[in-house]
C-alpha cells in the first residue's frame, strides 16, 4: 500500500480545507515545494497535489507552484483539481506530471475520461457525501452513488480511483475503510482512500484490509496526529 502525503494549493500557498469549504482553509507552508522535498526525504513515493483554486475555476490556478514542486522533487506526482479537456492534461503531463486526476468531469463525460486513459496515466478521483458523488469542488451533490461510477471505469484503462468521504475530508475522525473497500470491489482499480486519515491506526486498518492500494495523508501529517515516518515503515515491512 502506498501513502501519498497530500498538499493542496489555494493561492499559491499549501492550505487543508475541512469537509471541502474553501473559507476553512488553514495554511500550513507559504512555500509548498518545501513540504514536497520533506516528504520525499521522508520516504514517500508519492506526492497528491491539488490546485483547489483550479476545481473551482475549472482551469490551472496555480501553475507556478506545481512547476516549482516539479522541479525540486524526483517524487512521483498525481495532480487533480479542474482539469476538464485533454489541453490542460498534456499541459500537465508535459511539466513532467506522472498521473493526472480527473474528477467532476468523470461523472459528466465518463468516455472522454476513458478516451484519456488509452492515452496518459490517469486517476479518477471520486468524492462523495452519504455515498453519492459530489462535483465542482465538492460545492454540489448528484444523485449517482459512488460505487456506480466506480463501475462505470471497471476496464477503461484507469490507472487508479481515488475515493474521498468529504464528510470525513479534514475532521481527523478516521477514514472510512468500508467505503474505500465497496470503491475498489465495485472498479476492481486500485483504489486509494482520502478523506479523516488520523492515526497510525488508520494506516494500519487500510494496510489490513487488503485490497486498497493507497491512502491519502494531509491534515493528519499537518497537525501532527500521524507519523508519516512512522507510517511508511509500516506498510513497507507488510
Amino acid at each position: 500500500m502506498e501513502i501519498l502525503p497530500a498538499i493542496d494549493l489555494k493561492d499559491g500557498k499549501a492550505v487543508r480545507l475541512t469537509k471541502g469549504l474553501m473559507n476553512s482553509a488553514t495554511i500550513y507552508s507559504d512555500e509548498p515545494y518545501k513540504l514536497a522535498m520533506e516528504f520525499e526525504r521522508l520516504g514517500s513515493s508519492w506526492l497528491h497535489l491539488v490546485d483547489l483554486n483550479g476545481a473551482f475555476a475549472g482551469e490551472p490556478k496555480n501553475l507556478e507552484q506545481i512547476k516549482k514542486i516539479r522541479k525540486m522533487c524526483d517524487i512521483h506526482i498525481e495532480l487533480g483539481g479542474g482539469i476538464r479537456d485533454e489541453e490542460t492534461i498534456k499541459r500537465y503531463i508535459d511539466l513532467g506530471i506522472d498521473r493526472v486526476i480527473l474528477g467532476s468531469i468523470a461523472l459528466k463525460k465518463p468516455d472522454f475520461v476513458k478516451k484519456m486513459a488509452q492515452k496518459y496515466r490517469i486517476a479518477v478521483g471520486i468524492d462523495a457525501i452519504d455515498g453519492f458523488v459530489t462535483v465542482e469542488g465538492w460545492a454540489e451533490q448528484s444523485n449517482i452513488k459512488a460505487t456506480t461510477l466506480a463501475q462505470n471505469f471497471a476496464d477503461a484503462g484507469v490507472e487508479a480511483i481515488i475515493c474521498t468521504d468529504v464528510s470525513r475530508d479534514g475532521t481527523l475522525s478516521g477514514v472510512n475503510v468500508e467505503f474505500t473497500q465497496k470503491i475498489a470491489q465495485a472498479s476492481k482499480l486500485d483504489t486509494i482512500a482520502s478523506g479523516g486519515v488520523k492515526d497510525l491506526d488508520d494506516i494500519i486498518a487500510l494496510n489490513k484490509s487488503g485490497d486498497i492500494a493507497g491512502v491519502i495523508v494531509g491534515k493528519a501529517y499537518y497537525e501532527q496526529t500521524l507519523d508519516l515516518k512512522e507510517a511508511l515503515k509500516i506498510v513497507k515491512n507488510n
